[in-house]
């Protein structure tokens, strides 16, 4: 039986000059039904419904490429499969059965990252053996974040296959990169299979990392890097200096600029909470408050609402829209998140509708959502959990000290101008 909660939506006119004060609301308000299942779409009766874009491309995933060339780059080789329930082929076909069932492949083991094998996992992830193969499975998101020497010691490579969204910590990319130095500490080769950016490879937004690797920020990255898994794997590469055997299986028919709905490609939720492209789009401003109040964990629409239980959700709304961010307009909510930070308490918070992704910039959402919770809730808006993903004191400083969104994005341009022409030398779409 579902597991059921209520929001109560209260759908507030935000003319052009700003909202009129808050005031108290009947209760007749809109209710929405939602539920914590992943497959049950909320419903918005209410809100602006959005055309989805027409198919333009067929784009080909590196396993379809993979596939078309008949496993030959792989051919002889005792393999270690580094995936999750994203890789698959454009007919969904696991890309751990067609490497397992490909003549002259020897796979040999799996290994899981964070929310594991399937992808159903929010906690730490055991080993375990894979019941449609019989193969062994080993955690990466558990005792250990990387391959141990006695697991390498029978392979003659590594091959990688997950569906990254294009965010610093968002952290498959970091199980990418411990991998990859664990295969150049074996002395064996390391496959990718690349995938497209879902949410483009043009724009690059946010703070470069400064710091020593961790494992939601393993490389000096911005943010939103736009790149591809491929890439990145190039660029850890040849900044690291590790002496490794590297290949990347290219997409094919993916431009920069292609945001994922326009590949023809089925999406499949990266993890748990990550269940549409919208959600993938507004990942890297929301997700640096996770910590901090409920970003809708534990809703059917995670990434999409953020509250706490102190907020006044008319209060919110209007101080947000004011901000004038463009792309994206603020709705004024009530809900109940089943799982995460305030689980089971009613908070007031809003739902975020993206109106124009192509002008929308999620970072600096992210720093407008911290500055507007800091500057109406101080006592209550745990702001320093905030430092969690964002990683730079002086931006969360100057978001403390209500430094205008300009000057804010100005400290971090020199560094993320100089990450666009590091990045020049391995990109390769």
């Amino acid at each position: 039986m579902h597991r059921g909660y209520y929001i109560l939506a209260v759908i507030v006119i935000l003319g052009a000059a700003g909202c009129q004060h808050p005031r108290p609301l009947p209760p007749s308000a809109h209710e929405i039904r939602a539920y914590s299942e992943p497959e049950v779409v909320l419903a918005r009766s209410a809100l602006p419904t959005r055309p989805v874009p027409p198919l333009t491309k067929r784009v080909l995933n590196g396993i379809d490429v993979l596939q078309r060339e008949r496993f030959a780059p792989l051919r002889g080789l005792r393999i270690g499969l580094i995936t999750n329930h994203t890789g698959t082929d454009r007919q969904r076909n696991s890309t751990i059965d067609l490497l397992h069932q490909a003549p002259e492949v020897r796979l040999l083991a799996l290994f899981s990252p964070e929310h594991g094998l399937r992808g159903t996992l929010d906690d730490k992830v055991a080993d375990g053996v894979d019941s449609r193969t019989g193969l062994p499975v080993y955690s990466l998101y558990g005792a250990r974040r990387s391959p141990t020497p006695e697991q390498l010691k029978s392979l003659d490579a590594l091959v990688f296959d997950i569906q990254d969204i294009g965010c610093r910590f968002y952290t498959y990319i970091s199980t990418l990169g411990l991998c990859m130095e664990a295969a150049a500490a074996a002395r064996i080769k390391f496959f990718v299979l690349d995938r497209v950016n879902p949410i483009g490879g043009v724009v690059v937004e946010g703070p470069v990392y400064q710091g020593e690797p961790q494992f939601v920020a393993f490389h000096a990255l911005p943010i939103r890097h736009g790149m591809t898994v491929g890439e990145l794997a190039r660029l850890f590469q040849r900044e690291r200096g590790w002496d490794l055997d590297l290949k990347v299986i290219p997409v094919e028919g993916w431009r920069r600029e292609d945001w994922f709905d326009l590949t023809g490609l089925p999406w499949i939720n990266p993890s748990p909470n990550m269940r549409s492209l919208t959600q993938a789009t507004l990942y890297p401003g929301v997700g640096l408050l996770e910590f901090a109040v409920s970003v809708g964990r534990g809703t059917d629409t995670p990434f999409e609402l953020v509250g706490a239980p102190y907020v006044n959700d008319l209060e919110l709304a209007e101080a947000l829209n004011q901000a004038g961010l463009p792309g994206i307009r603020f709705v004024p909510v009530q809900f109940t998140p089943a799982a995460s930070v305030f689980r089971g308490q009613r908070c007031g918070g809003v739902q975020l509708i993206v109106t124009d992704r192509n002008k929308l910039r999620p970072v600096d959402l992210g720093v407008v959502l911290i500055q507007t919770f800091y500057r109406l809730y101080p006592r209550d808006f745990a702001v320093e959990k905030v430092h969690t993903l964002l990683l730079d004191r002086n931006v969360l400083e100057a978001i403390k000290a209500g430094r205008p969104l300009a000057e804010i994005r100005q400290s971090w341009a020199a560094n993320l101008a100089e990450f666009e022409r590091r990045r020049q030398g391995v990109l390769l779409y």
